[in-house]
């Protein structure tokens, strides 16, 4: 079953088309967050590498609490010469006079992509690659970062320019310049309003100002709190992530509006943009600690026709698995990879019979797994819920990072009609793992109407619609929304999702249980390494009030201890004097549990220490 989102950095210009070589030798250099194939040089895979692996110690030193790495390395194709980048660019760019890829970025469910051609030309020739490893970097702040700030940050950093002891951002993009320079700019009120929703974000000729000037301010204000020791920037994204209203925020951290505006104004036309330099001497990158191997023309195969699916390149893609699959049968990539082609043909059985083969190849392989179990629920007739349930444990245990096998699982127990507070838990395990993925918050909400908390799946729905960026998630998340306004203007009992269900929602069983995901940390977000306190009592009042946020009271010796973590799954759980059940739920079972817990100190003074530990006693 293959499901992807892409995104294209259109860079250059003019393409021409070309055939698959016969053989030609692929290395492959790796690190702990980036794997480098390339049919050039094993010099120059490094250099890539080591190029990648600054823009991450950038990004996590920049942003350190919204960077997040992916669940595997992503992948980076390099490849040397435009002829070898027509074999693997979208077909739309194949065509005489049309544009040509120097670049682009591929975020799919399973893995993640960059796609370069090393002898590309210009200035910035992976502006687009950049832009979009910002969003990726930022995914986990999607729920609540303005989309202003969003795109003006990624606009920020596209122009990044590496090298070998410094890296130099922000510098200046002139196209955003001159169409500032010659359009009126969005009022300051209107842009941090801007969402999903509006034509600024949509209309070309209103998205185009949208985006020119979201850098602009975005490069103003970075810029300014540099020179002048301020941190109004900070400042107001503090804000916005403890839910303020974003034009409130901005006044209490920008100062007047209307003067901002004039100022920016003045800067547009001024053009005297400096940039940022960094020294990368500190970034803890051992180049000696590369992992370096020369692939087999079957595994080169195998790669590049996992990569040309995701382009929907099918016939190219089936011609490489063919010739991999003859030369090396047991391939699990390659295995793989037909699984994918026959679901796209529609051909089921033959999908399921091929994943099949690879989880039997590679037991410990968690998208083989995870593979097996999605087609399986494609099939007609009665489906074996045990075995998908049972696959997708595995992929789970295998990869516990891996959001795709928490969401699919709790569609499961829904299908079947059981196991809701589960289902619950894997989704907001979910959630959790992957903040900016839309539809796991669909299908929270699917679970949400069952259970008949209409409020709760509203109030999902409604973060949702902030969160979507396609117009086709946009329209579902409205249309499901009105659906379960509609309930709550009923009054509907919960019988109602079996006279009238939501379209595409799977009619299940119905139980009472609160599920609530709030946009963003209700408290600072800090280390636990202040001093810390042990104490003993019985658990009060648990409350999860998102995706990983939870809070309770520790009821000791004539004292009530109030207790918070941004990030329950960091927290050390162990159990003295008996065994907790595999799907203990923290949120219900821990209530009146006796505990040991520590607590580190905390400078918001609203709770009195976030927790380190938890000790479950009998």
């Amino acid at each position: 079953m293959l499901r992807l989102t892409l995104t294209l950095a259109i860079l250059l210009a003019v393409s021409c088309g070309s055939s698959f070589a016969a053989t030609e030798s692929w290395v492959e250099v790796s690190s702990p967050h980036f794997v480098v194939l390339t049919n050039s040089s094993d010099k120059q895979a490094r250099g890539v590498l080591d190029q990648f692996e600054r823009m991450r110690w950038l990004f996590h030193a920049l942003l350190p609490k919204s960077s997040a790495d992916p669940v595997d390395p992503i992948e980076v194709i390099a490849v040397k010469d435009a002829s070898s980048m027509n074999l693997l660019e979208p077909e739309a760019y194949l065509k005489k006079g049309s544009l040509t890829v120097g670049g682009l970025f591929l975020k799919t469910t399973d893995k993640n992509f960059v796609l370069l051609r090393l002898d590309a030309e210009g200035d910035h020739p992976f502006a687009g690659v950049y832009h979009e490893y910002t969003h990726f970097q930022l995914r986990s702040a999607t729920e609540w970062l303005p989309l202003w700030l969003n795109e003006g940050l990624a606009e920020f950093m596209q122009n990044t320019e590496i090298r070998d002891k410094d890296v130099l951002i922000g510098q200046p993009i002139p196209g955003a310049i001159n169409y500032l320079r010659q359009n009126r700019m969005v009022p300051l009120a209107t842009l941090f309003k801007v969402d999903a929703k509006s034509p600024y974000y949509h209309d070309e000729e209103k998205g185009s100002v949208f985006y020119a000037e979201s850098w602009a301010l975005t490069h103003y204000l970075r810029i300014s709190d540099l020179k002048n020791g301020t941190n109004r920037l900070s400042d107001y994204v503090m804000r916005i992530s403890h839910q303020e209203d974003p034009v409130e925020a901005a006044e209490k951290a920008f100062g007047n509006l209307q003067k901002l505006e004039m100022t920016l104004y003045a800067y547009v036309e001024m053009g005297n943009y400096q940039e940022i330099r960094f020294s990368s001497a500190a970034a803890p990158i051992d180049e000696s600690s590369f992992k370096s191997i020369a692939l087999t023309q079957a595994q080169a195969d195998a790669m590049r026709a996992e990569f040309l699916v995701y382009m929907q390149r099918t016939q190219d893609a089936q011609a490489l698995v063919d010739t991999a699959l003859k030369v090396d049968p047991d391939n699990v990539q390659a295995l793989e990879t037909n699984g994918n082609l026959a679901s796209l043909r529609g051909d089921k059985e033959a999908a399921l019979r091929w994943y099949e083969r690879a989880v039997k190849l590679d037991s410990q392989n968690y998208l083989a797994h995870y593979h097996y179990a999605a087609e399986s629920m494609n099939q007609t007739g009665t489906l074996n819920f045990i075995q998908i349930e049972d696959d997708l444990r595995t992929a789970i245990r295998l990869k516990p990072s891996f959001a795709q096998a928490y969401d699919l699982l709790a569609m499961v127990f829904a299908m079947q009609h059981k196991n809701q507070d589960e289902a619950h838990s894997l989704n907001l395990r979910a959630i959790q793992l992957d903040p900016g993925n839309v539809s796991f918050r669909l299908n929270a909400s699917m679970v949400l109407m069952a259970m008949s908390r209409y409020e709760d799946a509203a109030s999902v729905l409604r973060t949702a619609e902030k969160m979507a960026v396609k117009a086709s998630e946009l329209a579902m998340i409205q249309e499901r929304l009105k659906q379960v306004e509609a309930i709550q203007a009923q009054g509907a009992s919960p019988s109602a999702m079996s006279t009238a269900p939501p379209t595409g929602v799977v009619d299940i069983n119905v139980t009472d249980k609160v599920f609530d995901i709030d946009p963003g940390p209700k408290h600072p977000i800090e280390s636990t390494d202040g001093p810390k306190h042990t104490a003993v009592g019985i658990i009060r009042d648990m409350k999860c009030d998102s995706a990983s946020q939870l809070d309770f009271h520790l009821e000791t010796t004539g004292k009530l201890i109030t207790l918070h973590s941004n990030n329950y799954l960091k927290i050390n759980l162990t159990a003295l004097g008996f065994t907790p059940k595999s799907d203990m739920n923290h949120c219900k079972d821990f209530e009146g549990m006796k505990a040991q817990v520590q607590y580190a100190e905390s400078s918001d003074k609203t709770f009195d220490g976030q927790l380190v530990s938890v000790e479950l006693r009998k």
